[in-house]
């Protein structure tokens, strides 16, 4: 059996032809995947998607019981990212509520209740307080009656690079 050169030729051109295709597929499927995995800047970019203020909603409000000794504070807080987004990210919240000292330079005054601390870095936990319509959590704090009409809520948001966002927000009894 005598093989010609022409047909060499077509032969060998025809497996070049299929090694060359077989070979830039694998390597743009197999490149990819790896630049996306090496590059530092990745990981840098995510952070800007990262809470750096933390706001108490104006929805705030107290709610009575019924009780004439408590009540409850329904609190609503966003956390916002560096574009000024609304953003849900797993957290610790801490909230104290103090008095208000009128006319006063310093307007905080004695503390008077501090919640225990509540987890949110738990997927399920965080999503039983977050409000999507709202792009923003409600937690609702149960609160003894006081005196004082006036008071300052603070919440302090412990977000997991380590950053702590406050704020706080003047709230009145009602009558």
């Amino acid at each position: 059996m005598k093989v010609s050169i022409r047909s060499m030729c077509v032969i060998f051109s025809g497996l070049a032809f299929v090694c060359l295709f077989a070979n830039a597929g694998c390597q743009m499927s197999g490149g990819s995947s790896t630049a996306i995995d090496n590059d530092p800047n990745t990981v840098a970019s995510y952070a800007r998607f990262a809470p750096v203020k933390v706001d108490i909603m104006p929805l705030t409000e107290y709610v009575g019981l019924g009780d004439a000794r408590q009540s409850e504070i329904r609190l609503y807080v966003s956390l916002l990212d560096s574009s000024g987004s609304h953003v849900k990210s797993p957290a610790r919240f801490r909230f104290e509520l103090y008095q208000q000292v009128p006319r006063s330079s310093e307007p905080k005054g004695k503390r008077i209740k501090i919640w225990p601390h509540l987890d949110l870095n738990d997927p399920l936990k965080n999503n039983e307080y977050w409000r999507d319509f709202l792009r923003a959590y409600e937690f609702t704090l149960t609160v003894e009656q006081s005196r004082e009409r006036s008071h300052i809520l603070q919440v302090t948001c412990m977000c997991p690079n380590g950053m702590r966002l406050s704020s706080e927000f003047t709230l009145a009894q009602p009558e």
